[in-house]
């Protein structure tokens, strides 16, 4: 069974923490991993290569590998280049997921997944915010399209994620997978992401963000309550 079989109409647990977090550790990382995986993820995505080489070695279902890369003169940070991508394949990653907007970046998006084509022989997860930057990736070679950066990006901050419009668009233009990923917070709306078309849905902050669950809920207690807050 192919990879893009395995995936088909699954979840996809993305297991991440915060750097400064103590979930950060990888083997810390590789144990949500495992627990997605035996209640019945599909595959997971991870960040780093340490993560990726502890989490290769506690499951055994396919790894969209990543290495956010905070570089000062690029706006793209999700494996911005080839030596980013290559880290990623020798730490156990199946598939290699990186930013394929329209931004500057410092390897030519074309360049960048063939050389993990033909060097690494990985499939590309292309990570989009847009119509128009996913049909540039499928030309560019990706394999698979992830609404991923839809929000996050200059031109799509002032909405939030998911787009069901975007994944609906993707769908009826495109004759990739496509991967619903960002916002998504309930399994009603991942089950609506499938029902949309979505080959799969990944789940990443709802599931396993728990630095980012807790400030939301400290936020809110904080600005919506009457009495004073007592953390």
């Amino acid at each position: 069974m192919n990879l893009t079989t395995q995936i088909r109409s699954g979840l996809i647990v993305s297991c991440q923490a915060p750097p400064d977090s103590p979930l950060a550790a990888p083997e810390i990382i590789a144990a949500m991993a495992k627990a997605a995986v035996l209640r019945g993820a599909v595959a997971v995505r991870i960040n780093t290569p340490a993560h990726i080489q502890a989490v290769r070695q506690a499951v055994n279902v396919p790894i969209i590998g990543l290495w956010k890369q905070e570089l000062p003169d690029y706006p793209v940070y999700i494996t911005p280049r080839f030596s980013d991508a290559a880290a990623v394949a020798v730490a156990g990653a199946d598939v290699i997921a990186l930013d394929a907007t329209a931004r500057s970046r410092p390897e030519p998006l074309q360049d960048l997944i063939r050389r993990i084509h033909d060097e690494l022989g990985k499939p590309v997860m292309a990570d989009i915010d847009s119509l128009e930057s996913a049909k540039a990736a499928v030309v560019a070679g990706a394999d698979w399209v992830g609404t991923t950066l839809f929000g996050y990006t200059e031109t799509t901050a002032h909405t939030p994620p998911p787009s069901w419009l975007l994944l609906s668009q993707l769908v009826e233009h495109l004759n990739v997978p496509i991967l619903c990923e960002g916002g998504i917070a309930s399994p009603t709306m991942a089950a609506k992401a499938l029902n949309l078309g979505a080959w799969a849905v990944v789940v990443g902050t709802d599931i396993t963000g728990i630095d980012l669950k807790v400030q939301h809920y400290v936020q809110t207690l904080k600005t919506n309550t009457k009495h004073d807050f007592q953390p």
